[in-house]
């Protein structure tokens, strides 16, 4: 009796501490079809003004493709360097690993003002400010930190025994990284990817310290909104961002179901052959 009721009552705690968090972020959407004039909740009538209104500004849909632009190449860049770092960190043995590891770690740590103010003072010397350039630069350097942590994760339970069978038959390092070690690792490197393009795309604070009429992503132009007049397109741009959002986590969870049916399956077939 006593453990069904700690049960029920992890479950009510569990699902009250949900609804904290999600509800002030699930008002968005019905706000975003509100038939008022100003974001106020409870909405008042239903109407798709609002998404029609953003399908018709062109300035949005720049915006959003500047910021799909830059989050993909900073993806794709923070990937490669982020698993080439945790290869070093993880295989590596070489002095001072924990002060690498806290210096990759960095970009997580320090705030973003700081991060933003001092890139700006940097880049504007060199002319990357309210360039894609810059953005991209900037953003590869603040996911790095999240490929490396999950690739990192992923390398530690890689069965080495793969590995060295692989070398056995004749292989060199860098094809057995190819053809072993990175199939086993691959759910971890795209949910690194993943979080990296997810800290691009929905990151404000460096990028106001960037952004100019040239180069204006969809964060920093809905905080633009946000300061000069709060209208319920807002409310459908978050909307849409929400979705994006829920997706992308949806697809990190499959990764990781993905990873944990290829370990197990790896591991049964090294128990049949005897290796």
């Amino acid at each position: 009796m006593t453990r069904i009721l700690t049960r029920a009552a992890l479950v009510l705690l569990a699902v009250l501490i949900a609804a904290y968090v999600l509800l002030p972020i699930l008002v968005i959407f019905p706000m975003s079809v509100s038939e008022n004039g100003f974001m106020a909740f409870p909405p008042e009538g239903f109407t798709w003004d609002w998404y029609r209104s953003l399908s018709t500004d062109p300035t949005w849909f720049a915006s959003a493709g500047q910021s799909l632009t830059v989050a993909l190449a900073s993806a794709a860049l923070s990937v490669v360097l982020g698993t080439l770092a945790a290869l070093a960190l993880v295989r590596g043995r070489f002095p001072f690993r924990r002060l690498a590891l806290l210096a990759m770690l960095s970009p997580l740590i320090v705030p973003y003002v700081i991060v933003g103010l001092a890139v700006y003072i940097a880049f504007l010397k060199v002319g990357l400010t309210e360039t894609p350039l810059g953005f991209v630069l900037v953003h590869t350097c603040l996911g790095v930190p999240y490929v490396m942590i999950n690739v990192s994760a992923g390398l530690v339970s890689v069965d080495r025994r793969l590995e060295m069978a692989s070398m056995n038959l004749g292989a060199g390092p860098v094809s057995t990284f190819m053809r072993v070690t990175l199939p086993a690792i691959l759910p971890n490197v795209l949910a690194g990817a993943l979080f990296a393009f997810i800290t691009s795309w929905d990151e404000v604070v460096v990028a106001i310290f960037l952004s100019g009429p040239g180069m204006t992503t969809l964060p920093v132009k809905m905080w633009s909104g946000i300061r000069v007049e709060i209208d319920p397109t807002l409310a459908a741009v978050s909307s849409l961002l929400l979705l994006v959002l829920i997706g992308t986590f949806l697809l990190t969870g499959l990764a990781r179901g993905i990873q944990r049916l290829l370990a197990r399956r790896s591991s049964v077939n090294l128990d049949h052959s005897g290796v």
